[in-house]
């Protein structure tokens, strides 16, 4: 019995290990190599961290140039909720000592990537972002969800842009009692209609995606604010 009951324990044990191995949650590990080799930032160097999902993630892609010529630092990550940037806001953004940190939210959230949306926590893990990065003296910018009529990878979601617009309002109305810099992507971005994000500033279909168009006009706005700021 006893040799049994330490078998079923090893077992247990090594399919506990290995679904631990294959669930990393917030993806931690992404830019660790990075984070390491940017080291502590030098007296002068006012760094300015983008936080955020596959909007994020895919602009130092298609426009390195803003990255590199604004010396902007890129921690979007693909698929990501506003649950999994909280989880990474430490190791991503504070442990990188920035002057400045963008964060861009939502988009997954209410795709549901990650479970249900819910307005409130959604808005809570915006605002504990935050708190953390004021906490340790790092300003902040705050910018909307972009507009998205639906998702590919969701179309069951068919109230998207309400979900965006109440998400947008509550946390524009944050902002400016904080006096927080807020960044409006949404109205340069949606459609006549006011369905989606316009067709030629997507890359996909629907718009969720900007293209290199969307991007410039994402920079357009964002860009003198950070001067601003930083």
């Amino acid at each position: 019995m006893k040799t049994r009951m330490i078998a079923a324990i090893a077992l247990l044990s090594i399919a506990l290990g290995t679904q631990a191995q294959k669930h990393e949650f917030a993806n931690w590990k992404r830019y660790a190599n990075a984070n390491r080799e940017l080291g502590t930032p030098a007296k002068k160097d006012k760094r300015v961290v983008l936080m955020g999902n596959s909007i994020t993630d895919g602009w130092p892609g298609k426009r390195p140039d803003f990255f590199k010529d604004n010396r902007l630092i890129g921690r979007g990550i693909g698929g990501q909720t506003s649950y999994q940037f909280l989880l990474r806001f430490r190791e991503d953004v504070i442990n990188l000592q920035p002057k400045v940190v963008v964060i861009n939210y939502g988009t997954n959230d209410i795709a549901e990537n990650t479970g249900p949306y819910n307005e409130e926590l959604t808005y809570g893990n915006v605002l504990s972002m935050v708190e953390l990065a004021r906490y340790h003296k790092c300003k902040v910018i705050l910018t909307s969800c972009l507009p998205a009529g639906g998702f590919s990878w969701r179309p069951a979601i068919n109230d998207s842009m309400d979900k965006i617009r109440k998400l947008n309002a509550r946390v524009q109305e944050y902002a400016k009692k904080n006096k927080i810099p807020y960044v409006d992507y949404f109205s340069a971005m949606v459609n006549a209609e006011g369905t989606g994000m316009r067709s030629d500033l997507a890359q996909d279909n629907p718009g969720v995606h900007p293209n290199e168009k969307g991007y410039e006009i994402m920079e357009s706005l964002l860009l003198p604010v950070i001067k601003k700021v930083r």
